[in-house]
């Protein structure tokens, strides 16, 4: 059946997700889950939707989240569209936006389903490389050059049309970064650009600040949130876009009918709500964060400040093996991810865990180094 499948799929490679082990077989630092368990609202409403029973098809729009969302961003509801995860949000967007052979932009190294997405699409994307110091070029402002193997392209691109880039993402905080652009310079991408720029804001909660006001402000700026990271709720699977309401109509025609289940529209509206849980979590993380950062570096490692719930983690030189140290914590049972970016280099990036958790995974970093292999 696989003759049956369209070129542009059967030629991809996919997304390949980070490792999920059978319950208890590993400390799981590899996939920037929060470690601490979501707020009870969030458990007492999914029995209590549960109670009531499962037969009836959930609200098609998500609409009660929608309301909590809108007063909590200061915005309509009519500026939400709810997804099954973001990464449902972001599949919705590039459907909406992108044509076939049509550009869509993303940053190198980030996350790495932008890409994805474009190969469904039979799409293409040009991944513009970051510099030394997660800082981007001027060009991730500009039209597309025409030049195959313009310099800040990842890989080379043949007969880029100046009007074919359809969608900018950039991921704030990045991953596997970590690192942030401030809302004054993606204000001026976005001022640069003339189409959508999509502010992936899946580890905003932890960075102190957020683009919403510059969602107000642009007509062509959009934000994507998850309920995975900063608010525990991975497992369930709910995201959500902040856009202007004219861009919402649109992708409101391309999303599946009904999306998100009752489940998730229930807990995902319940933790919302509880903002205390979110401050007192995330002030957690953060500490959690920046020890972890400290230490790392008190080792040996060069790790970018970040703002997000992981951090990334390189060794200066080729004396000690990234992939060796990440199968060395495997099977002293901490997963993390091992990342190798073509042409870039490759790394660990670490989640931050509980402390004890943090405390466990550093000091088998420092046995490592010291020989225990």
């Amino acid at each position: 059946m696989s003759g049956f499948v369209r070129a542009n799929v059967a030629a991809m490679a996919g997304y390949v997700p980070g490792e999920q082990p059978k319950e208890g077989e590993a400390v799981k630092l590899n996939t920037n889950e929060n470690p601490y368990r979501a707020t009870e609202k969030a458990y007492d409403a999914i029995r209590a939707v549960a109670d009531r029973g499962l037969s009836r098809y959930p609200n098609a729009v998500a609409q009660p989240f929608r309301e909590v969302a809108a007063a909590l961003y200061g915005v309509e509801p009519d500026w939400i569209m709810c997804g099954n995860g973001s990464d449902d949000v972001l599949t919705v967007l590039t459907r909406s936006f992108v044509g076939e052979n049509e550009l869509l932009r993303l940053p190198y190294p980030s996350y790495i389903l932008y890409k994805s997405l474009a190969e469904i699409q039979g799409a293409r994307s040009e991944e513009v490389r970051f510099d030394a110091d997660w800082r981007l070029p001027e060009y991730f402002a500009q039209a597309p050059a025409t030049e195959p193997n313009a310099p800040w392209r990842v890989n080379p691109l043949e007969n880029v049309a100046a009007d074919s880039l359809k969608l900018v993402y950039l991921p704030n905080p990045n991953s596997p970064s970590g690192t942030v652009l401030s809302v004054a310079e993606i204000e001026k991408i976005a001022d640069s650009l003339s189409c959508p720029l999509v502010v992936d804001e899946a580890y905003a909660d932890f960075a102190g600040f957020n683009c919403v006001e510059l969602v107000k402000r642009k007509t062509n700026v959009a934000i994507s949130r998850t309920m995975s990271k900063s608010y525990a709720l991975a497992g369930l699977r709910f995201g959500f876009l902040i856009a202007r309401p004219e861009l919402i109509e649109q992708t409101l025609k391309v999303k599946d009918s009904y999306n998100c289940d009752g489940l998730s529209i229930a807990a995902a509206t319940a933790a919302l709500q509880d903002q205390d849980w979110l401050a007192e979590t995330t002030k957690k993380i953060v500490a959690t964060r920046e020890r972890q950062t400290k230490r790392m570096r008190e080792l040996g490692f060069v790790v970018p400040d970040s703002s997000a719930n992981f951090t990334w983690n390189v060794w200066p030189d080729a004396s000690v093996s990234h992939k060796e140290l990440y199968e060395y914590l495997k099977r002293n049972g901490y997963l993390v991810r091992y990342m190798n970016y073509a042409g870039w280099g490759d790394g660990l990036r670490i989640s931050v865990g509980t402390d004890e958790q943090t405390d466990a995974c550093l000091a088998l970093v420092e046995r490592f180094l010291n020989g225990d292999r």
